[in-house]
């Protein structure tokens, strides 16, 4: 049996300090001993331990204080580790007035909370509201216990490689069995499903769901799919930098805001493996953590978000703004922003669609990266979105093939990036060449590739094939609505304009503003604007800008 104080959330501070140790603690527990196990350790290396036997006993961990000076490990490290372990706990860095660079350093490696400057006495004026701030933060943040939840599928079918990728975007730990091994043939079983039922889903709470939708996937593990409301502020429709960003102004500034994503916050940019050149993270961030990062902060100050859900229609209905979903039902708002990016064109070699989900990917699929293990692997593309599944594929795969149809990288890509691709061994690059067919039994074991320098043809060995092969937006939804350019992209503000007259229906006597579309207060933001930067951080900007707008379209109404 759990004892009540081994139940109690922990707080651990670390100091190679044995007085300054004691210290931290004596005022720790003075405060939060009553609600709180308070623990210490005077080394990065006994704290991980004890953080390890924390998380094998399913303890939670709030609030981890390290000093910055120790030996072996310093703080910095020891917090980048433990975050492994305790992702969502507080974390405070103890610093020295000369080690103030340390701390700003730790808000980008480790995304450092706070950082307290020794001594911190009178600990009623310069420890305890740090602490009381970061364990209020901590209650009220949407994170959740790490529930194991059990995936039973097949090696190479596409519905299970779409629900192990829709658990992986959104954060949500899982295991993985394949049927075919003993421990998945006794989980069917249990389960009371056969091989025939799989994917087979099933949850912390030991329920099974055979071949779930991804709507009763999201509901199952605690996601968000329907909204609380029936009109808002503001509804942000899609869930990439673009989206998110919108959601953290438009919340912070007092909108009532609901996000409403298809499929997992983070867009395109989510599915990056690293993410390099994004202002303020020197050391780069994957699109995984800068996605729940920004999910985190919404959620913060407010914002509503609701996932599963596919937007099929928008309608004007006087001076509200009606968004309907696939099942029928709608919600209405002041206010839309339209940020739904764009989506990877499908390849047209014959036999890819046949192999999607089955070795071959659109995108990063980085839960497939793990069994690349020694296989070559094959990347069609030459944007930064390729050269970052590459650089990340590299430390699985024997050999990673970029294929490009351009003569060389330096027309498509960031310097950055061509500059670490040639300084990795493994990783190759074919000029000229593109994929002409995909051939295989009942998944992908041979591609076609074509010189088209040489017009030389040539057939090689793949299980995996990821494709990057430029985007298109899907906005057929918004037809007759509003307006868009030839290639699907929604046109807004000064693009509207013809000869310097506004659009046709545009019945308002102020022109549109630099984000807003044919509709007074519908609104988009990122990359399916027609004629965007396609960059998170333009994206992210544009999400910010949208909610500006929204405020002078609420305020004349």
């Amino acid at each position: 049996m759990t004892s009540p104080a081994s139940a109690k959330p922990a707080i651990l501070s670390v100091d190679d300090d044995p007085g300054v140790s004691r210290s931290v603690v004596r005022d720790l527990r003075r405060r939060y001993g009553a609600d709180y196990r308070i623990l210490r350790a005077e080394s990065g290396a006994s704290a991980l331990e004890a953080l390890r036997e924390l998380k094998l006993r399913g303890q939670p961990v709030a609030v981890l204080i390290a000093d910055y000076r120790m030996p072996g490990m310093d703080g910095i490290e020891f917090l980048e580790q433990a975050m492994d372990l305790h992702p969502y706990a507080r974390r405070v860095l103890l610093t020295a007035y000369a080690d103030t660079n340390a701390a700003i350093e730790a808000i980008n490696v480790v995304d450092l909370d706070h950082y307290l400057l020794k001594p911190w006495d009178p600990p009623e004026e310069k420890l305890y509201p740090v602490i009381d701030a970061l364990l209020e933060a901590w209650r009220s943040d949407a994170h959740r216990p790490v529930h194991e939840t059990k995936v039973v599928g097949h090696r190479w079918s596409a519905r299970s490689s779409q629900v192990r990728e829709f658990l992986a975007r959104n954060q949500l730990p899982y295991r993985w069995y394949l049927a075919d091994e003993p421990e998945g043939s006794r989980l069917l079983q249990a389960a009371g499903a056969s091989a025939d039922n799989c994917p087979v889903v099933i949850d912390a709470a030991g329920k099974a769901l055979l071949a779930p939708s991804d709507s009763e996937l999201a509901a199952s593990v605690g996601l968000n799919t329907d909204p609380t409301g029936e009109f808002y502020d503001l509804i942000v429709i899609g869930g990439g930098p673009a989206g998110l960003g919108a959601a953290v102004y438009g919340a912070s500034e007092g909108l009532r805001t609901v996000l409403v994503e298809r499929t997992a916050t983070g867009g395109q940019a989510g599915q990056s493996s690293r993410i390099e050149n994004y202002l303020g993270f020197p050391d780069g961030l994957s699109g995984a953590q800068l996605a729940d990062r920004a999910r985190r902060q919404a959620v913060k100050f407010g914002a509503e978000l609701i996932t599963a859900r596919e937007v099929v229609g928008l309608e004007v209905c006087g001076s509200a703004r009606v968004v309907n979903f696939d099942d029928g039902s709608s919600i209405s708002a002041h206010s839309v922003l339209i940020a739904t990016g764009v989506n990877y064109r499908h390849h047209p070699a014959p036999g890819v669609d046949e192999f999607t989900g089955r070795g071959v990917y659109y995108g990063s699929a980085m839960t497939e990266a793990a069994d690349c293990a020694d296989r070559d692997v094959y990347i069609v593309g030459g944007a930064n979105s390729a050269g970052q599944a590459a650089v990340f594929l590299s430390r699985h795969a024997c050999t990673v093939h970029i294929l490009i149809r351009a003569d060389s990288l330096e027309k498509s890509m960031s310097h950055y990036l061509i500059q670490q691709i040639e300084q990795i061994g493994n990783i190759v690059v074919h000029p000229c060449t593109e994929v002409v067919a995909a051939d295989g039994d009942g998944h992908l074991e041979r591609l076609v590739l074509r010189n088209n320098a040489t017009g030389t043809e040539d057939k090689v060995d793949a299980e995996r094939l990821f494709l990057f092969i430029g985007a298109a937006p899907e906005t057929d939804w918004l037809d007759a609505i509003v307006t868009r350019d030839a290639a699907g992209y929604v046109l807004a503000g000064p693009d509207l304009m013809v000869d310097g007259n506004r659009p046709s229906g545009w019945e308002l006597p102020r022109p549109p503003h630099h984000l807003e579309t044919s509709v007074p207060g519908v609104f988009v933001a990122g990359d399916v604007r027609s004629e965007s930067a396609k960059r998170v951080a333009s994206a992210v900007g544009e999400g910010a800008m949208a909610v500006m707008l929204v405020h002078r379209y609420i305020a004349k109404q």
